[in-house]
């Protein structure tokens, strides 16, 4: 981002003028979400609020009891796994423009999301907030977010920054991982959004020994100084240990869950360490000097802060923007006999399981908020279908929640004990839960030989996908195996729908027909996941993460640790995700990129053109797409590439470029597309740098990692 020297002096003389106390006032948090201002120099509070699946509801400044009052309800976004699915960039910078209209609307400075750390394995409790395991799909999908935020006068906060991939221990965990992992995996999306967003936060975690938020290698060297990064940096809530080491390090703002402000260790400590002579000022003055830039750039001061907007929330074209993504999320796994879509003509439907009858908007940590409304999956069928069609419902399972949902004790008060963050156990059910749920299942069992259509809607809630908890496995919660494994007994054609953040065992996959996946995909997913059932939206979402059979598949678990203990070893290095499972030739359950459609696509007459060689290479390939169905649809074109004859030890293939696009059917378009020039390039330790090995590169132009459907070479 480049700087105005004309504001870059405005901003030093106000900094002239800021006394000591005033500096130590904006560099902390004041409350919960706000900093202190300067108002005699018209310098104001920076407000924050999470999350990214809408704006948080209103909390006051000195408790986690929320203010409770009506204008806090906001339109519920799809999560970032969601979004991710879509493969839309358009949609992505969409979605974040409703974010951040809705963020102003509020009264909102800086708004913290998208999270964007990578799913190293599926078993990470904030996952469904994040974008994918792969680092070019992440970055590509997290830029339009960031644009679309910031078109509204509001800071996106990209977080966490970095290698934060667990929530076990989450506060005091030391990663280790290889420098060429870091840079190759988990820094790229990172380096994209920071030449766009206005702030970052910083990560619990520590790395290479030191806590990110006082981490002078990853916010001085890296951030700083090798990105040119000059927006404001903001710690998370509870990141920051010692006051010195803060004061040294790129952070601008400590922010905490405790109400002891004037403690937090960038406050009175600090501007004691000050006074002695153990901190420069100057340090401080770098720190406001960042967090006025922001200012300058929202519009928060200035000759043109009366033209900073405004912002709205709850509108119908925010709804309407939801309910577009939404739809392009929902991933149609598997479709045999075209068995969907179902006929809207459908006299008689059993729709069984609690996912279809539950909301999640009010769960899930950090990114709980208080939606306008939420349409679940039966409201939505319900609605499509109308009166003439008979639509019963049985719970089927039971998921023993209650004592969670009415617990009066705030879940972030207490996020700083214990690490931060834990495994959770597979809870033993009491005989009494064991003959609730045999009950509830042998009805659904019963019922469903009675109807020709069913619909079975599973998967896992925000119990499960949670903020500061990590699952122990795979399998689905509530014995939800046995029930679909009985259902399908009886009703082979039984339509099986998982609503969830994060991948499920399938032990059942083989006998089940079709099998759809949604994820939590805001306040229209359950209108959405209608319209894809019954054909009034043909499915165009696409899995951005690998489905493994187990978790005991995942590199992190087979090769390197998760959770861990006071260290995690990142020994997997860089074959994260589909890097592992593609290269290893392990089976897995659905693959990176894959997804369905009710209609019939055809790749073909690849052609790649090399642009220019070096150390950044410009490749350009084009190829032709054919919609060979019966219906319009939508296909997201995969483009990866390896180096089979290589000196260095590399995955198969890593994708460098895609493109969503819609055809009519029975049309065809050729298009171009330029790979992204990192796929070229290693990170080599002994250097530091990235480097382009010569020789002969394998493009591949396909479906999904594993469906490749044209092969060609280019020679750098």
């Amino acid at each position: 981002m480049q700087k105005n020297e004309k504001i870059e002096k405005q901003i030093e003389d106000l900094i002239k003028e800021l006394t000591l106390d005033e500096k130590i006032g904006m560099i902390h948090g004041a409350g919960l979400f706000r900093t202190e201002g300067v108002e005699r120099l018209g310098i104001p509070p920076v407000k924050m609020s999470d999350g990214p699946m809408g704006v948080r509801n209103e909390f006051p400044d000195d408790s986690w009891v929320p203010v409770g009052n009506s204008d806090d309800y906001v339109t519920y976004l799809p999560s970032n796994s969601a979004l991710a699915s879509t493969w839309n960039r358009k949609l992505a910078y969409e979605t974040g423009k409703v974010l951040g209209e809705e963020a102003r609307g509020r009264g909102k400075d800086v708004i913290l999301a998208p999270g964007i750390n990578i799913k190293r394995s599926p078993l990470c409790g904030r996952n469904f907030e994040y974008m994918s395991e792969d680092p070019y799909l992440s970055g590509e999908m997290a830029v339009p977010v960031i644009e679309g935020v910031q078109t509204a006068d509001v800071a996106a906060c990209v977080k966490h920054f970095a290698i934060n991939n667990q929530e076990t221990e989450r506060l005091w965990v030391d990663v280790k991982v290889s420098d060429r992992a870091a840079r190759e995996i988990y820094f790229p999306a990172f380096k994209k959004a920071a030449q766009k967003s206005y702030s970052i936060m910083g990560a619990y975690n520590l790395y290479k020994g030191k806590h990110c938020c006082e981490n002078k290698e990853l916010l001085n060297e890296i951030l700083r100084k090798e990105w040119g990064y000059d927006g404001m940096v903001v710690s998370d809530w509870g990141a920051v240990h010692k006051t010195k080491e803060a004061a040294e390090s790129g952070l601008d703002i400590e922010m905490s869950v405790t109400y002891n402000f004037d403690e937090y260790c960038m406050a009175q400590p600090l501007k004691e360490a000050v006074e002695k002579g153990e901190v420069a000022e100057e340090l401080l003055d770098e720190k406001v000097r960042n967090i006025l830039r922001m200012m300058f750039r929202l519009h928060m001061i200035g000759e043109e802060k009366d033209q900073r907007k405004a912002g709205c929330y709850n509108i119908s074209e925010h709804r309407q923007s939801v309910l577009e993504t939404a739809r392009e999320s929902v991933v149609l796994l598997k479709n045999e006999d075209k068995k969907l879509p179902l006929s809207q003509k459908t006299n008689r439907i059993l729709v069984i399981g609690d996912n279809a009858n539950r909301i999640h908007s009010n769960g899930g940590g950090s990114a709980e908020i208080k939606a306008l409304y939420e349409i679940s999956p039966l409201l939505g069928i319900k609605k499509l279908l109308g009166g003439n069609t008979q639509i019963d419902f049985v719970q089927g399972y039971f998921a023993d929640d209650m004592e969670a949902q009415n617990s009066d004790v705030n879940w972030q008060a207490d996020s700083l004990e214990n690490g931060g963050g834990s495994t959770g156990e597979a809870r033993k059910a009491s005989q009494e839960l064991e003959e609730k749920r045999r009950a509830l299942r042998a009805e659904a069992v019963e019922k469903a030989g009675q109807y020709e259509t069913v619909i079975l809607i599973g998967g896992q809630n925000h119990l499960q996908d949670l903020e500061g908890h990590d699952r122990p496995d795979m399998k689905l919660p509530y014995e939800q195996d046995k029930l679909i494994e009985e259902v399908l007994d009886v009703n082979p054609d039984t339509v099986v729908i998982m609503v969830s953040g994060s991948p499920v065992e399938m032990p059942w996959i083989d006998n089940a027909k079709t099998l759809v996946w949604q994820w939590y995909a805001g306040m229209e997913g359950g209108t959405a996941l209608a319209e894809v059932l019954f054909g009034k939206a043909n499915p165009s979402g696409r899995l951005p993460e690998t489905f493994p059979k187990t978790h005991l598949d995942c590199s992190a678990h087979s090769v390197g640790e998760f959770p861990g203990g006071k260290t995690v070893e990142y020994t997997e290095d860089i074959f994260v995700g589909y890097r592992h499972y593609d290269t290893s030739d392990i089976e897995v359950l659905f693959p990176f990129g894959h997804g369905l459609s009710y209609t019939e696509f055809d790749l073909s007459e690849l052609a790649v053109v090399l642009k220019m060689p070096g150390e950044k290479p410009q490749v350009r390939v084009s190829l032709k797409v054919s919609n060979t169905g019966k219906m319009d649809g939508k296909e997201v074109v995969q483009i990866y590439v390896g180096k089979p004859e290589s000196d260095i030890k590399r995955p198969k293939k890593v994708l460098a470029a895609f493109d969503k696009l819609e055809l009519p059917a029975g049309e065809s378009r050729r298009i171009e597309l330029d790979l992204d020039p990192d796929a070229f390039t290693y990170f080599d330790e002994e250097t530091h740098m990235f480097k382009v090995e010569p020789g002969i590169y394998q493009i591949y132009a396909g479906k999904s990692v594993a469906d490749i459907c044209q092969v060609t070479s280019c020679e750098l």
